[in-house]
C-alpha cells in the first residue's frame, strides 16, 4: 500500500512509559481523541513498579483498532522502549509519543494527509509544538523541509519526538532509536533518517508538551552526556558532517559542544558549563548565543542567577504583551 492511494492507512501509536500512570492515562485519551481512524496502540510499559496495564483498564479505547500493552522485565531506557514498540507494530506509518506529551485530535489526520499530498521520497513529517509550563505557554513551528541532513548536522533544530509521524520502511531501514545512547537520541536517530528520505511538515500546533519545573526528563545527566553521549554521537556522524565540507563539520561539532555547555549551565556546573563555551566557539566563532550566554555564567551563580531572573521577566512581558 502506498501512501498516496488514499485508502486507509494503518498508523501505530507507540507510547513509551514509566512509572506516570496519571501521565499515561492523559496521553492515551488524546490517541482516542484521534479523529483518523484506523489506529493501533502500543503501550510500552518500562518496567513500572505497578504495571501500566492495570492503571488504564478503565479507559474506553472505543475507535482505536487494536491496543497492546508490552512490558519489559527490567527498566530499559526510553529508546529501547521505543524500538519494542516499533517491533510489535503493523502500521503504514509509525508515530510516537511521550507520556507527558498529548495531541491536537487533529493530529495524525493532518499528518497523514501530507503524506498523501507527497511523494515517496518523504519520510517524515512533523507538526509544531504547543510548550505548556504553569501558565506560560510558547511555541515553535518544523521549519525542516527537504533534504535536511546538513542542517541537522550543523545544530538546526528540529521538533521532538512526540511531534513526528514516520513511514515504516525507511525506520526500519535505519534500526530505530540508538539504544547506547541516553541522550541526544531524537537528533542521532533524525539525521540517520534523513540520510534515508526527505522530511516534511504540518505547520499548525498539533502537538503539545508539557514542562514541569524540576522534571528530570528535561534535566539529563551530564556525565553521561558528557562521558558518553558526546563520543559516541561524534563518532558516528563526524564522518558524514565533513562530506558536506570544512564548514559542516566545524559547525557539527560547535553544536555538540554548545548542547553541552547548556546542559553543565542548567544543572550548575559553571566551570564545565565556560569550558564547552569557550570550545563551541572555538569550532565557530560567528555564534551569537554562546557569547551571551558566557558572560551569563562567568562568575558562577553570582551572575548566572541574577542573569537568569532578567531573562524570565523579559520573557513574561513578551508572553503578556503577545496575548493582548
Amino acid at each position: 500500500m502506498t501512501a498516496n492511494s488514499h485508502q486507509a492507512e494503518l498508523v501505530s501509536v507507540v507510547l513509551p512509559t514509566y512509572e506516570r500512570p496519571d501521565l499515561a492515562r492523559r496521553a492515551v485519551e488524546s490517541v482516542i481523541s484521534q479523529t483518523y481512524t484506523p489506529i493501533e496502540l502500543i503501550v510500552v510499559d518500562d518496567h513500572s513498579e505497578t504495571p501500566i496495564q492495570g492503571a488504564l483498564s478503565d479507559v474506553t479505547t472505543k475507535g482505536i483498532e487494536s491496543v497492546q500493552y508490552v512490558r519489559h522485565t527490567e527498566n530499559r531506557g526510553v529508546s529501547a522502549a521505543r524500538n519494542t514498540g516499533i517491533e510489535a507494530s503493523s502500521g503504514d506509518y509509525i508515530a510516537f509519543l511521550d507520556d507527558d506529551d498529548q495531541w491536537d485530535e487533529q493530529k495524525i489526520k493532518r499528518q497523514v494527509h501530507q503524506f498523501r499530498k507527497s511523494d515517496d521520497t518523504v519520510g517524515l513529517v512533523a507538526t509544531g509544538i504547543k510548550y505548556k509550563s504553569g501558565n506560560m505557554t510558547r511555541s515553535g513551528l518544523p521549519t525542516l523541509r527537504g533534504d535536511v541532513t546538513r542542517e541537522l548536522l550543523a545544530g538546526e533544530p528540529f521538533v521532538q519526538t512526540s511531534a513526528v509521524m514516520v513511514r515504516r520502511d525507511p525506520l526500519l531501514k535505519i534500526g530505530g532509536f540508538d539504544e547506547e545512547l541516553p541522550s541526544w537520541n531524537d537528533r542521532d536517530l533524525y539525521i540517520r533518517l534523513s540520510r534515508q528520505c526527505k522530511f516534511e511538515a504540518v505547520p499548525e500546533l498539533l502537538t503539545i508538551r508539557h514542562i514541569e519545573h524540576g522534571d528530570n526528563q528535561i534535566r539529563h545527566d551530564l556525565e553521561q552526556k558528557r562521558d558518553i553521549s558526546y563520543p559516541r554521537f561524534e563518532s558516528k556522524h563526524r564522518p558524514t558532517a565533513a562530506e558536506y565540507g570544512r564548514q559542516c563539520e566545524r559547525r557539527f561539532r560547535a553544536s555538540l559542544t554548545l548542547a553541552l555547555a547548556r546542559s553543565a549551565m542548567q544543572n550548575g556546573y559553571y566551570g564545565d558549563a565556560r569550558r564547552f563555551y569557550v570550545r563551541s566557539l572555538r569550532f565557530n566563532p560567528f555564534q551569537t548565543d554562546p557569547y551571551t550566554r558566557l558572560m551569563a555564567v562567568i562568575g558562577g551563580p553570582y551572575t548566572y542567577k541574577p542573569a537568569r531572573k532578567i531573562v524570565r521577566k523579559v520573557k513574561a512581558v513578551s508572553q503578556a504583551l503577545s496575548l493582548r
